[in-house]
Order: C-alpha cells, then sequence, then structure tokens
C-alpha cells in the first residue's frame, strides 16, 4: 500500500487534538464512522501512542502521527504502528527515522527555503502550516516555480475553505478543530459532519485533484 497515494484519493487528514487518548479514540472513531479514513493522532495528546496502537488493529483505516518533534518521539509512533508521520517543521533525524522504516514523511513548511530544503532531503509531500497565515493564494503563488510541489494546507482549513485549497493546486488537506467538535457537540454530530465533508471531498476533488 502507497500511503501518500491513500492520503490524495482520500483528499482529507483528520488532525485529532484531544484531552487523552481515551478521548482521541472515540474522536477518531466517531470519524471513521462518518468515512473519514485517513487519521493524524498529535502527540500532544496524552499517550498519543496508545491511541495509533489501538486505532491500528482497525481495518481500511491509515493512522499516523502528528506534531512529531524528534526522532525518538517518531520511533516511538512507528513502533506502535503509525503508518505516516508528520511534523510542525521539518527535522532531518525524524526524516532519517522514517525511511529506515520505509514511513512516509510529511514535514511543515513555510517559505519556499524550507519547502526546498525538505524536498532536497527527500520529503515528497509537505504540510503547508499554519496554512491560514498566508491563505490559498499563497499555495497558488508557490506552484508558480514550484509547479510539482505536492502541499496539504494544514491549520485553519474548514468545510468552507477547502475549494479554495483544491483550486490553488492542493492534494489533500487536514482538518482539525471543526471535525474535533464532537469533544463538545457529541459523537453522532461528528459523525455527521464526517459525512458531509467525505461527500464534498468526493465531489471536489474530481474537479482539482490530480
Amino acid at each position: 500500500m502507497n500511503v501518500i497515494n491513500e492520503i490524495k484519493e482520500a483528499g482529507i487528514i483528520a488532525v485529532v487534538r484531544a484531552e487523552d487518548h481515551n478521548q482521541a479514540i472515540a474522536l477518531s472513531k466517531a470519524m471513521i464512522a462518518g468515512g473519514i479514513n485517513i487519521i493524524e493522532i498529535t502527540f500532544t495528546v496524552p499517550n498519543a501512542e496508545v491511541a495509533i496502537s489501538e486505532l491500528a488493529k482497525m481495518n481500511n483505516v491509515i493512522i499516523g502521527a502528528g506534531t512529531i518533534l524528534n526522532q525518538v518521539d517518531a520511533e516511538k509512533a512507528i513502533k506502535n504502528g503509525a503508518q505516516f508521520i508528520v511534523g510542525p517543521n521539518f527535522n532531518k533525524e525524524v526524516l532519517e527515522e522514517c525511511k529506515k522504516n520505509n514511513i512516509p514523511y510529511i514535514p511543515g513548511c513555510m517559505t519556499v527555503q524550507e519547502i526546498t530544503n525538505a524536498l532536497d532531503e527527500g520529503v515528497e509531500i509537505i504540510k503547508l502550516f499554519p496554512a491560514s497565515t498566508f491563505g490559498p493564494k499563497y499555495l497558488k503563488a508557490l506552484k508558480g516555480p514550484l509547479p510539482d510541489l505536492e502541499v496539504i494546507p494544514t491549520g485553519g482549513v474548514d468545510y468552507n475553505n477547502i475549494e479554495d485549497w483544491l483550486k490553488a493546486g492542493a492534494v489533500a488537506v487536514g482538518v482539525g478543530g471543526e471535525l474535533t467538535s464532537g469533544k463538545t457537540k457529541g459523537m453522532a454530530t461528528l459523525t455527521e459532519l464526517s459525512k458531509a465533508y467525505v461527500k464534498r471531498i468526493k465531489t471536489l476533488k474530481q474537479y482539482f485533484l490530480k
């Protein structure tokens, strides 16, 4: 299985931040029930590796680890079943750990220099973070000198602006805050919201995702 291709096909990564690993599991299962099959558990969640280990047992779901800042956490996440690693920045030691385990690494970058440095080291796909700082027009501008750049904007992406990001050239989007509203609105609501996201992505990506 090519995880990067699966992410691009799905068009969305659900970014899960929670108060503890049990809540992270509950939120994730509610989104999975709604059809989202790419889940990123951030390492800001206490005992995040426990949630990753539990969710990795599920069929037809790809579980990754987010907010990975160092090699130690990358190794821990991978040992517990993480199938991709995401960071808010680029870290060469994390990249090497991912290469060693044949796991995709999606680092967060903002500037052209940061992006090209990561690409030169062998990174396949970039997380534009925080995406809300510059917006879709920035991504479109980046695609001028870097037409083959594959980007997943994360941070400030929501149901209403997904179309703008895909039009600008994003291969997928990372969505967190709005999706994890289940913490206050209930898991049934989160499942329905997930269904709406999946339907919208499916409709949009036939026009904008390659």
